[in-house]
């Protein structure tokens, strides 16, 4: 449902998770022996699915270290804030 409207805007905002500690495929679940967990992964997701992604990422063994807003704005500010060769 990207774009719907939620609360009188559009639900287009979309955030990025920094999750540590994710098993490394669903296949690995079934096995019986331990699998180390991934380094970092980022994973980018629409507003109005942050809850359902939270709940995931936690059920597959993942912690969230940091939730950024992922807009027009903060990225124009990373690219005016980045230094110039």
């Amino acid at each position: 449902m990207l774009g719907q409207i939620i609360g009188g805007r559009t639900g287009s905002r979309y955030f990025r998770y920094e999750v540590v500690g994710l098993r490394q495929s669903e296949e690995t679940d079934k096995v019986d022996y331990p699998i180390r967990s991934s380094a970092t992964v980022f994973i980018t997701v629409p507003e109005h699915r942050m809850n359902q992604e939270m709940q995931r990422i936690i059920r597959l063994g993942g912690k969230i270290v940091n939730i950024q807003p992922l807009n027009a704005e903060s990225q124009s500010n990373n690219t005016q804030n980045a230094p110039s060769e």
